[in-house]
This record gives C-alpha cells, sequence and structure tokens, in this order.
C-alpha cells in the first residue's frame, strides 16, 4: 500500500492508497489535529498500527521547505526527516515534499467538476503557476517541457508584501510595527485575513461589532471574519475580505507574469473553496489583471479555483506510486 500525507500547520490528513487499472484507489483515510502531537512521526504511528497494514511506499507534502530530506515547518514545532520516517515504516527511503508541489502533482488527478473556473482565458502550451493560501501562503511553478510539466517547489509565500496602493502602504507600516518583515503570507492566508481586520480596525474605518469580536475567543479568527464578510452583516469585516481577495488576486498575477503562464493558474489551498463566493465577484480577476501594458496578455490566462481539498494528498499519492 501507498501512504500519502497531506501535512499542513492545522491538520494531518493521512491515506493509504492501491494503484487499481492505473488508477489510485483510496484504502483508508483520516485526519489529525496537527498541534495535537508532537511530531508526524507519532501520527503515522498512530494510523498504521493496525496489523494488517503493510506499507510498501510513502510520500508525504508537508507545509514547509524540504532541505536534505529534512523539513522544519514554520507553522508547528515539529523537524520532519525522511530518514526516521523510512525507520518507523521498515521502509528504505521515505518521499518528503513542499505541500503545494505535492498539490501540482495531484491536479492531473482531477476531474473538471473539481474546478471552479474564474477566468475561461485562452489555455496553450505553457507553463502553469500554482498559489494556495491557508494557514500560510504557497507557491509552485509547472514549466513545461515540450511533452510534460517538471513541478518546481518554492517558497515564494515568504517573498515581500507589496502594497499598490495608499490603503495597502498603511497596512504593509502597520505589520512593520509587529514584525520584522513583512511577507506575502502576513497578508494573503487565514491569519492574514485576521491582520487586514486589525489594520482596519485600528483606523476606524468602521466600529467593531461585538458579535464579531466574541467569537474570536472561541473560533479561528480568520473564519470568523469570513463568515460575517460573506453574509454582509459586518461593514468591518465585508472590507477585510475585499482587502485580501484583491492582494490575492494581485499577488497571484504577480506569479502569473513571472511565468508567463499561458498553460493556466490554480487556486488552491483552505481559504478559497470558503470564499468562492467572493472570488467570483470581479475582485480577484480586477485585480489579477491589472497589470498596466500587460493586461491583455493577462486576460488570456485561464484561472481555476481547486476544490477537491485533498488535492495535496492525490499528489502525494501519485508521487509515492511513482517513486519519483
Amino acid at each position: 500500500m501507498i501512504l500519502a500525507g497531506d501535512i499542513g500547520g492545522t491538520k494531518t490528513n493521512l491515506a493509504l492508497f492501491e494503484v487499481r487499472d492505473g488508477s489510485l484507489a483510496v484504502q483508508r483515510e483520516q485526519s489529525f489535529v496537527s498541534r495535537n502531537y508532537a511530531s508526524l512521526n507519532a501520527i503515522v504511528a498512530e494510523f498504521v498500527a493496525s496489523p494488517d497494514v503493510r506499507v510498501t511506499s510513502a510520500c508525504f507534502g508537508i507545509a514547509g521547505p524540504i532541505l536534505d530530506g529534512r523539513s522544519t515547518t514554520p507553522n508547528l514545532p515539529w523537524v520532519v526527516d525522511s530518514s526516521t520516517l523510512a525507520d518507523e515504516l521498515h521502509l528504505e527511503s521515505v518521499l518528503l515534499l513542499n505541500d503545494v508541489e505535492s498539490t501540482a502533482h495531484g491536479i492531473a488527478e482531477l476531474k473538471p467538476e473539481e474546478l471552479l473556473t474564474l477566468n475561461e482565458g485562452v489555455r496553450a502550451p505553457g507553463n502553469c503557476a500554482l498559489v494556495a493560501a491557508g494557514t500560510g501562503f504557497g507557491v509552485a511553478a509547472l514549466l513545461w517541457n515540450g511533452k510534460s510539466y517538471d513541478i518546481v517547489a518554492s517558497e515564494g509565500g515568504h517573498a515581500d508584501f507589496a502594497p499598490r496602493n495608499e490603503l495597502e502602504i498603511g497596512l504593509l507600516r502597520f505589520l512593520q510595527k509587529k514584525h520584522e518583515r513583512v511577507s506575502v503570507e502576513r497578508v494573503v492566508s487565514g491569519p492574514g485575513l485576521y491582520n487586514i481586520y486589525d489594520f482596519l480596525r485600528s483606523t476606524g474605518y468602521a466600529p467593531e461589532l461585538s458579535r464579531t469580536a466574541d467569537q474570536f475567543r472561541d473560533h479561528d479568527p480568520g473564519s470568523v471574519i469570513s463568515r460575517a464578510a460573506l453574509a454582509g452583516e459586518d461593514p468591518l469585516a465585508v472590507k477585510s475580505l475585499d482587502m485580501l481577495t484583491a492582494i490575492y488576486g494581485a499577488t497571484t498575477g504577480n506569479l502569473a507574469l513571472t511565468l508567463i503562464a499561458r498553460g493556466g493558474v490554480y487556486i488552491g489551498g483552505g481559504v478559497a473553496p470558503k470564499i468562492r463566493d467572493k472570488l467570483t465577484d470581479g475582485t480577484f480577476m480586477q485585480a489579477f489583471a491589472d497589470k498596466g501594458r500587460l493586461q491583455p496578455l493577462m486576460n488570456r490566462v485561464p484561472v481555476h479555483v481547486i476544490l477537491n481539498e485533498k488535492t495535496a494528498l492525490l499528489g502525494a499519492a501519485r508521487v509515492g506510486a511513482s517513486g519519483r
């Protein structure tokens, strides 16, 4: 069996797959709250404890950089090491991928109904881009070699946040007082939505509603803000989500320009499916395409939201099945 994992700052998803008639078939899967465990090894040991489980290969997509088979996760107090995982599973080796790299491998497994198109564009043979906002912000490139895609991981989410107008410049200055450096991830992510909300609250843009603030004690602030914004019941939340969506679009457009992504742009991660109604109101695509003289090129780039939350898991299984 192939053991695949999607390891994020909030949750860790593991699954066992078999290859049947050339396709991946799930045998068993389980989700774990990442912070409830001291390490990935502890989660893996619990998941494969059944005596009838025989793992023949394993691959994990991890929210963090992979260097020499190790990852120190930026949003968890973990060090993930491929050699210790291999010992745990009695395998010669275990494959580790960046989680967005894993998602990129999973795109090939998606069905048409698992994509939400924001811009039909004009698809042509060429590079693709993948962005993913969740607990953090991830970036990967799918480089067209003339026959297939070479997938390249990156830490583009930790690139500098680039404000485009006076309000966003104010946001940058606000965050600079809290952080030594302001990356894209500080803004375009679940926690980033709360950072934007906090900034707007400090400017007096609108009064904070007690029914929103009271929920912060027991619920994830980003989720609280996005729900209030989509319901249209809180002006401060509405503006916060509007800003996040525009910055998300502009940042994604920058990547599409960098790669000349004629093959398309894919939006993964946990944030996008939760705010799909906002993504389809034009705010994202207007900021995406707003690139001056190159706007006609941007209008031709296909843009799709990935709706299948298990895409990274499928990608890890796909790589695990191939042995890389």
